[in-house]
């Protein structure tokens, strides 16, 4: 967990001087290492002992209602932390309003959920245990179906060893922020280039990257997640959701959504808010129209789809946990 990623994504380029004619040289001064590890908030430090338990937290699914429905159910690790449906299908066969995101590397993210509602994964861990339409548990119920287990009991002592009563929602949301945390993706084809790799990347994924900056993708696409973790207006096909507006209540929000990461947008499809769009090249046509008023040529939708999934990384190495 102490590696490096290069993660210039504000850059995009490394090594600009051996693509001087694609254009790419001034991004050379910016190109800079950033840990492999997100920042981690002050009050829920990583420690070996609240990762594993917030592993055994996120595979547990006698926190739903149910007892079938787990974390892991719509953040599948074989289907790149997502489910690849256009909309989670969660309690009692309910289907969602949105596509599932993925919790690759979403500690980086500086909002979660497609509507910002929560700012870092410990807001954000309890509301799908409550939400009527994924794990419809009352939480108290939760925490009193944990602590019939001696074993979970321990687990949340030595995990918070300072706490009197150290099974508690707080101390579960912590434990599953700590494992989400550590579930990022360093060295990509994309990252080893950075590195200085020149053979990393193909002429056509490098003929990609060049696009995807000149055409105005990085814009919104940048920093550690490829993701300035803001909200823009996007009304894609089939979708009548109002985004943050339904968070916020302003006007100026209606329709606008959290930009997602691009890290490993290649395994982690449908797309868009409503997961209606299939493929990758449909998406990149999409997001040309919509967000930069462009109509992309065959060839440079190509070329970027190409690119984006130099961005597919190391998936995390882990054991999934024997539950009690």
């Amino acid at each position: 967990m102490r590696l490096l990623s290069t993660l210039a994504v504000s850059a995009l380029m490394a090594s600009g001087a051996a693509l001087a004619d694609d254009g790419l040289e001034n991004y050379r001064d910016r190109f800079e290492a950033l840990p492999y590890l997100p920042p981690i908030p002050a009050d829920n430090s990583l420690t070996e002992e609240k990762v594993e338990l917030g592993k055994m937290m996120f595979f547990e699914p006698r926190i739903s209602s149910s007892g079938v429905i787990s974390c892991a159910t719509c953040h599948n690790p074989a289907l790149g932390w997502s489910d690849r449906i256009p909309r989670a299908t969660g309690h009692d066969g309910q289907v969602g309003e949105r596509n599932t995101p993925t919790v690759l590397n979403s500690g980086f993210l500086d909002a979660q959920f497609w509507d910002g509602r929560e700012p870092d994964l410990e807001g954000q861990a309890l509301g799908p245990i409550e939400a009527s339409v994924e794990m419809a548990m009352d939480l108290d119920m939760a925490l009193e179906r944990l602590t019939s287990f001696d074993l979970y009991q321990r687990k949340f002592a030595e995990a918070f060893p300072e706490d009197e009563e150290p099974l508690n929602a707080d101390n579960l949301a912590y434990s599953l922020a700590s494992f989400q945390r550590t579930l990022n993706t360093p060295n990509s084809p994309f990252d080893r280039y950075l590195r200085g790799d020149m053979n990393a990347l193909t002429q056509q994924e490098k003929n990609g990257m060049v696009a995807f900056v000149d055409n105005g993708c990085i814009a919104c696409h940048r920093g550690p997640a490829l993701t300035d973790s803001q909200f823009h207006a996007i009304q894609v096909p089939g979708s009548t959701d109002l985004g943050r507006y339904l968070v916020t209540d302003e006007e100026s929000d209606k329709y606008r959504f959290r930009t997602p990461t691009l890290r490993n947008v290649a395994v982690t499809y449908p797309y868009m808010n409503n997961g209606a769009t299939e493929t990758l090249e449909e998406a990149v046509a999409i997001m040309g129209q919509e967000m930069l008023g462009r109509d992309f040529e065959e060839q440079s939708i190509a070329d970027i789809t190409a690119f984006l999934h130099t961005l597919t990384g190391e998936m995390p190495h882990f054991e999934v946990p024997a539950l009690p």
